[in-house]
């Protein structure tokens, strides 16, 4: 059997742009990234803490140290600068895989830069 199940996590990162004249997807500070085990291309799941929205896009690189934080395309309808974000991405895993799996979690500053 397989499962689907948090692979990372960014808890908590502030909206920095949204630009609704883009193809679509969400930029993200490389740093981030990286912290949190999270690709270019690969697929997430944005929850909105400010107005309740969840939704899925896909993960473009943004400028390392940046703290950007950008909604594209048709997402930028769904959130404003300055909203507070949590972004999910998800793997498939068998059972016992997924019993032992440690998610990568990251918890920015209020400027999205990571804490040490």
């Amino acid at each position: 059997m397989m499962i689907e199940v948090m692979k990372s996590k960014i808890h908590r990162a502030k909206v920095t742009q949204a630009e609704l004249n883009y193809v679509g997807s969400i930029t993200i500070d490389e740093d981030l990234m990286d912290a949190a085990n999270i690709i270019a291309n690969e697929k997430v799941q944005i929850v909105n803490n400010n107005n309740g929205a969840r939704f899925e896009t896909y993960v473009i690189k943004g400028a390392r140290g940046s703290g950007t934080i950008c909604l594209n395309g048709a997402a930028a309808r769904l959130v404003q600068v300055g909203d507070v974000v949590i972004i999910i991405s998800y793997a498939w895993m068998n059972h016992d895989e997924a019993k032992q799996h440690e998610p990568s979690l990251v918890f920015p500053d209020d400027n999205n830069q990571l804490i040490s």
